[in-house]
């Protein structure tokens, strides 16, 4: 059998709040999408810049950190896995997704001491000193896998989201 890798290395910015359900288990599931930049030069020499939107789930009690501490805006590094699904929604229509089944999210601050010195990094930058982690790797059971029928606020019914 050859070799495979399915890992995950992304820092970028959460473009709303974390949404935060629990399975009937009672396991926290948290939701939320990053934006990730990247800046190139085109071959007519002009800089671009193009934006991917990525979706990030959370599992446990990282989900529930998640879902305590950050917000629209707040900058973070996920380390995790892709993971592709699909389903009937309400209309009928088959849909899929992939997201990113996070790992380990680690929580970044924009600024720090630099900024109370009055010299303020470029917005977006993340400054080494200013990395604040959260390492839940001590957390107790595993992360769970896939579950269905969660429950909680902001269930939306939309049948262009996935069905958590």
């Amino acid at each position: 059998m050859a070799a495979s890798l399915n890992k995950v290395l992304l820092i970028g910015n959460l473009t709303r709040d974390p949404e935060l359900r629990y399975v009937p288990s009672g396991t926290a599931v948290a939701t939320f999408t990053i934006a990730v930049n990247r800046v190139y030069t085109s071959q007519a020499g002009e800089k671009k810049e193009e934006v991917s939107f990525i979706r990030i789930v959370v599992w446990g009690r990282r989900a529930e950190v998640c879902g305590e501490y950050l917000s629209k805006g707040s900058p973070v590094f996920v380390e995790g896995r892709l993971q592709s699904r699909s389903w009937e929604g309400q209309d009928g229509q088959k849909r899929s997704t992939t997201e990113v089944i996070a790992d380990n999210v680690q929580f970044l601050r924009g600024a720090g001491p630099a900024a109370k010195a009055g010299d303020q990094p470029a917005k977006g930058d993340v400054v080494p000193q200013d990395v604040a982690t959260i390492n839940l790797n001590e957390e107790i059971g595993p992360i769970p896998g896939n579950e269905e029928n969660v429950k909680g606020p902001g269930k939306t019914g939309n049948a262009d989201e996935p069905p958590f």
